[in-house]
């Protein structure tokens, strides 16, 4: 079984562009998507496969972990611009907040993204979290319960948007009445393989709804990557999957990953303590957690050790790895390491 790859585009979101002027971020986040366009999975002989299938971004407005005035760049501006600049990579966000836009404006904004990268629009979709972002730009913070509602609703009218140009919806949370999408996304063929549509990844690990609502429309989830959570989360989608019906086969299960790699351990060490360090000065109240949390992940180690841990998920049926790199805006070492040296193991 092949397992597919993405690329996290730093944004600023996770203080990732600290350092780095306002006026050079784009020229940054532009040849970051580039790279991804032309990279190569193993040493750039003939025959050697693009390593990274899609490019992400996060769909946030103020960074983590906590918040600053460090930047952090819009999602969907950023789709637009990658789809002008790029021309094979997927574009996703992991993932867009179902209430930061009514959902007919977004079908609408993904659709034209659709338009201008020639059918390379991933929906990434999910309730929202980030409590702080909501009451700071006014959308309050409804309870758990209410956020999960408006997500299932508002991926029937983006699915219905796509397919049939028009949306005529009359929810709890959301009503349409006749929104036109035109023109329609170049795509065809994802969830029922009918008809125009973009692919939607449905986000989040709640077991009760957030699942229940991938079971029900997702084409991909991403939830827990780590083997144990993975494997628990995956169980609950096959539950739900029989209960309403679908194809749990059919949905491509995927995790995120912060990836740490060295040739050795020694530069694994080195790239730990950058990681650090960089926390250290950028959100110094909040950098043990982040410290602990990079140190403490499953692909951490050195091309070798990564490959057995990917191996092992992929035996759990995560089959499609976002990854993310600390330094990437600094460094592309680790990144062509990855490619170079991982990736390939899963190409055979």
């Amino acid at each position: 079984m092949v397992m597919r790859f993405g690329l996290f585009i730093p944004q600023g979101w996770r203080h990732d562009l600290v350092g780095i002027d306002p006026s050079e971020q784009w020229e940054t986040m532009r040849s970051l998507a580039r790279y991804a366009d032309t990279a190569l999975a193993g040493k750039g002989l003939p025959g050697d496969l693009p390593a990274f299938e899609s490019v992400w971004v996060y769909d946030h407005f103020h960074p983590v972990p906590e918040p600053t005035t460090e930047a952090t760049h819009e999602a969907w501006t950023l789709m637009a611009a990658f789809a002008a600049s790029t021309e094979r990579v997927r574009l996703g966000q992991m993932c867009s907040c179902i209430a930061y836009r009514n959902p007919a404006y977004l079908a609408k904004v993904a659709a034209t993204v659709d338009i201008v990268s020639g059918g390379r629009t991933e929906m990434g979709i999910g309730a929202g979290w980030y409590e702080h972002e909501w009451r700071a730009y006014g959308y309050g913070f409804p309870g758990a319960g209410d956020r999960l509602k408006a997500l299932d609703e508002g991926v029937q009218i983006m699915a219905q948007a796509w397919r049939e140009g028009t949306s005529t919806f009359a929810g709890d949370y959301y009503t349409t009445d006749g929104a036109l999408c035109h023109p329609q996304p170049l795509q065809h063929g994802a969830g029922d393989g009918v008809g125009p549509s973009i692919p939607l990844w449905i986000a989040g690990g709640g077991e009760k709804r957030t699942l229940r609502t991938a079971a029900k429309y997702a084409q991909y989830t991403n939830f827990d990557g780590a083997p144990e959570g993975f494997a628990h989360k995956s169980q609950v989608l096959r539950d739900h999957c029989a209960d309403v019906g679908t194809d749990f086969d059919a949905i491509t299960r995927s995790g995120n990953y912060n990836v740490v790699i060295g040739e050795d351990e020694a530069e694994v060490a080195d790239r730990l303590a950058w990681i650090e360090d960089h926390y250290r000065r950028a959100v110094p109240g909040k950098a043990d957690g982040e410290i602990q949390s990079w140190k403490n992940g499953p692909l951490v180690g050195t091309p070798e050790q990564i490959v057995e841990k990917l191996t092992e998920l992929q035996g759990l049926g995560m089959t499609y790895g976002i990854t993310y790199f600390a330094d990437a805006a600094y460094d592309r070492s680790a990144m062509e390491l990855f490619a170079r040296e991982v990736i390939p193991a899963f190409r055979d």
